[in-house]
């Protein structure tokens, strides 16, 4: 029987992130409530047929290649100290080689 697209793409984003898809995410899992299994990083993967973000970051998208960059979209939610970063996945391998020098989970991290 052909695999589910949405368990699909949880492994697509456990192998790109470097973990595995976790087969009983949510709080039936013993590992991890996310998705992906992973030392450093919770992975919540959503598999729908459009999200709102994915037309702001076409648009991002659409106005960076006119430019020759790399396109990154910032959402700042109002009165909240606090930022979101859309990217491609194809510049998602710089972020985790930065994520694979941070401390060990158990140590504790700043957000």
């Amino acid at each position: 029987m052909p695999d589910k697209s949405w368990k699909r793409a949880e492994r697509v984003v456990a192998k790109t992130v470097g973990g595995q898809r976790n087969p009983l995410s949510g709080r039936n899992s013993r590992h991890t409530g996310g998705d992906v299994i992973h030392p450093k990083l919770y992975v919540e993967v959503k598999y729908r047929q459009n999200f709102a973000v994915t037309t702001l970051m076409r648009e991002v998208e659409a106005a960076a290649k006119k430019e020759g960059k790399l396109p990154w979209l910032g959402l700042q939610p109002a009165r909240l100290h606090t930022r979101y970063y859309v990217i491609r996945e194809s510049e998602l391998e710089l972020v985790i080689k930065a994520i694979s020098t941070m401390p060990d989970p158990d140590e504790g991290y700043t957000l």
